[in-house]
């Protein structure tokens, strides 16, 4: 579904990705291990046009990307970085409505109904401000935007960082749900989980 094939990318002058490839394969969800600043955040805002690709290709379904982030986007692929970037000053229901209303429509798979199931927590907490939720809360709602834009592929840089064990555990379940669901999902690994070796390692399950 999605290939990277010698990928070069970095921030500036400072090259962090020398010659990376992976090929996250459809219904299947690949994990991206390796320690702080090995390059996992790099790769994935590279796929998102986040970063500008110094040499290498990258194909969605057989068809090069690149551009802007809100085109790729349109391709099929959700992003939910590590700062989750949810609207602080609006609503829980209009972080929602305001994903759904742009990627929606009728024949949906996802609705802002059916993320409320996977996360009912959101549907308490639906007129409360982003930035009124805690961590574990903020991260559902960035998770359940992503899904609003009904993509082929998630993509979740480091989805349960800095959370509580009982909130990894919630969250972790949920993504089993999804993958039961056989959304594809290219994830950076938690880290409890992550390898040393210095270059970004990829795993799929």
């Amino acid at each position: 579904m999605l290939e990277l094939n010698a990928i070069e990318s970095g921030y500036g002058e400072t090259q962090v990705l020398y010659g990376l490839s992976l090929e996250a394969k459809k219904g299947r969800v690949l994990a991206i291990l390796g320690r702080n600043g090995a390059g996992k955040s790099t790769t994935l805002k590279t796929i998102m046009g986040l970063l500008p690709m110094r040499s290498g290709v990258i194909t969605f379904d057989g068809k090069p990307i690149a551009g802007q982030p809100f085109d790729i986007a349109k391709s099929g692929i959700a992003y939910v970085p590590e700062t989750r970037d949810i609207f602080p000053s609006l609503s829980v229901r209009e972080n929602l409505e305001i994903a759904a209303k742009r990627f929606g429509g009728s024949g949906a798979k996802w609705t802002v109904e059916r993320v409320l199931e996977l996360f009912p927590r959101l549907g308490e907490r639906m007129e409360n401000g982003g930035m009124q939720l805690s961590g574990g809360e903020q991260q559902m709602l960035a998770i359940a935007r992503g899904l609003l834009m009904n993509p082929r592929l998630l993509i979740l840089d480091e989805p349960t960082e800095g959370l509580a064990p009982i909130i990894v555990k919630l969250i972790h379940d949920k993504l089993q749900e999804l993958k039961a669901a056989g959304l594809s999902r290219l994830t950076t690994a938690d880290p409890a989980v992550m390898v040393s070796a210095t270059p970004p390692f990829a795993r799929s399950t």
